[in-house]
């Protein structure tokens, strides 16, 4: 199981390792600990698919660059301009003249007056070349807004104003130089400006991202977001509308950004949105809030940080990313081991470790918490791989019924659905002890089945959601465990703020 990691990230590190790229001073191990930091920031960020990684500079160059501004304070605002200019452009801004030496100032005093024969021609030069054809282009494309400001329509005008004094007016600006993403909350106010006082009183409030530097009546304060978050809770328990459920909370997070507001209530809010999320399956909107979490927790500012590292644990068996998920495991202390639910997500990593489906999919009927709607989203993935490990040992048949037991189905008729749907519609048999499946003829058909759907995980689809949070999303939609009334209310779905308990 590994990620399958874009091309272009390929490229990138291959010429990072390329021996014409290396830089005297700097070894393999600065490079790729640069590397494996440049890689992991974007992930986090989720640029790995829109980041322009064939201009990208080399985590070489970075380390030049870091070297260059440690020397002296005065230098930081070239470097960063240098970076961001081969990030967005592709061409690294011309490096500082060197001083030139006594020497040389008097070798061109002596020779300013030079032959005929070497004086360059006006116009001769690469420079005027490029001079005269930038010229030329500016000229026709003047020409050709003058065209079409002289035979649009009054309509294409206005609209063409209004874009104008939109790209004019908008400050807003990306926190970093490298990554700019359209999924982030409201940009971070600059750090020199003093946090937005919030004096909006309504409780309810649409969600826009920020264009310009948000105004304090356009911002509900401390006490009016706590309102606001108990009358989404209730909203969302007596509704169950997941549009405007999620609307409300991302203008929440906004107006708490905005304010630089981090507690014990930011916690709670970006919380009770991840559980929302995972209950409705936008893994998009839940791995926003789960970055958020992160940086919150280690703030020391409460919460249930167990909680979310067993959901973090799942998320990553869930994309397969193996790499993440070590890193998580390394970061466990004895503590977090004995909780109930990090507990229960590394016993369910080490019975897909060993192959052991039985004791995996008895995890499954018995997950605390919410982190059987994370496990709903590789269910289905490793009832293939355990029906590919049953064929190799069950022969020639065996019940239906010991497979729904098995591979933890609510009943015989769910069970027989699933081996229809993945090519075995052919391969039941009525016999006197009761229905039996041939598994004996079943093996390839689910060894091809378990190998497709191993082969990757679209992370894409992940980071942007399997549902819409544009889309409302009525009770009639819920997904089908909801709709089970044997496992609605179980412990299964009561959490500490959860969505069963939030009011």
């Amino acid at each position: 199981m590994k990620i399958d990691w874009p091309a272009p990230v390929r490229e990138y590190v291959s010429r990072a390792f390329m021996a014409d790229n290396a830089i005297p001073g700097i070894d393999a191990a600065a490079v790729s600990a640069k590397l494996k930091a440049v890689i992991t920031d974007a992930a986090e960020r989720e640029c790995l698919h829109t980041l322009d990684w064939p201009t990208y500079p080399l985590p070489q160059q970075i380390i030049q660059m870091e070297k260059a501004n440690a020397a002296g304070a005065n230098m930081a605002t070239q470097t960063w301009a240098n970076v961001a200019a081969i990030a967005h452009n592709g061409v690294q801004s011309s490096p500082p003249l060197k001083r030139k030496s006594l020497d040389t100032d008097m070798t061109d005093a002596a020779n300013t007056k030079l032959p005929p024969w070497r004086q360059k021609k006006p116009g001769a030069g690469l420079a005027d070349r490029i001079d005269k054809d930038q010229v030329e282009r500016t000229e026709k494309r003047q020409k050709k807004v003058k065209d079409f400001r002289s035979t649009a329509p009054p309509s294409k005008l206005s609209d063409l104003e209004k874009r104008r004094q939109r790209f004019e007016n908008g400050t807003s600006s990306p926190k970093s130089p490298y990554f700019s993403s359209s999924r982030d909350d409201s940009p971070m106010p600059d750090a020199n400006d003093g946090p937005v006082v919030g004096t909006c009183q309504k409780l309810e409030k649409n969600y826009f991202r920020l264009t310009a530097p948000p105004k304090p009546e356009t911002v509900r304060p401390l006490p009016i977001l706590r309102e606001a978050l108990q009358l989404v809770i209730k909203k969302w328990a007596q509704e169950h509308h997941y549009g405007y459920t999620c609307d409300q909370f991302k203008s929440m997070r906004q107006d708490l950004t905005v304010q630089h507001i981090k507690n014990d209530f930011t916690v709670r809010v970006y919380e009770t949105h991840a559980r929302v999320a995972l209950e409705q399956g936008d893994l998009g909107e839940y791995n926003q809030c789960q970055t958020q979490l992160r940086a919150l927790y280690k703030q020391k500012l409460g919460g249930h940080p167990e909680e979310f590292v067993a959901y973090r644990i799942l998320y990553f068996i869930h994309t397969c990313n193996r790499t993440s998920l070590n890193d998580v495991l390394a970061d466990l202390t004895p503590a977090d081991k004995q909780h109930e639910a990090v507990k229960h997500a590394l016993d369910v990593r080490s019975s897909l470790a060993t192959g052991n489906y039985h004791r995996f999919f008895r995890l499954f009927n018995d997950c605390p918490n919410m982190g059987g709607y994370l496990m709903d989203k590789f269910i289905d993935r490793e009832r293939l791989a355990a029906m590919a490990s049953i064929c190799k040992s069950y022969k020639p048949d065996v019940k239906v019924s010991f497979l729904t037991s098995e591979l933890a189905f609510d009943d015989d008729q769910q069970c027989a659905q699933f081996l229809c749907e993945n090519g075995g519609e052919a391969l039941f048999e009525n016999k006197d002890d009761g229905l039996r499946y041939l598994t004996g003829k079943a093996g390839l058909i689910f060894e091809t089945a378990k190998q497709k759907a191993f082969r990757g995980v679209d992370i894409k689809a992940i980071i942007f959601g399997s549902l819409s949070r544009r889309k409302a999303i009525q009770p009639a939609s819920l997904p089908p465990r909801m709709k089970r009334g044997k496992t609605v209310g179980s412990k299964r779905y009561e959490l500490p703020n959860g969505a069963r308990k939030m009011a």
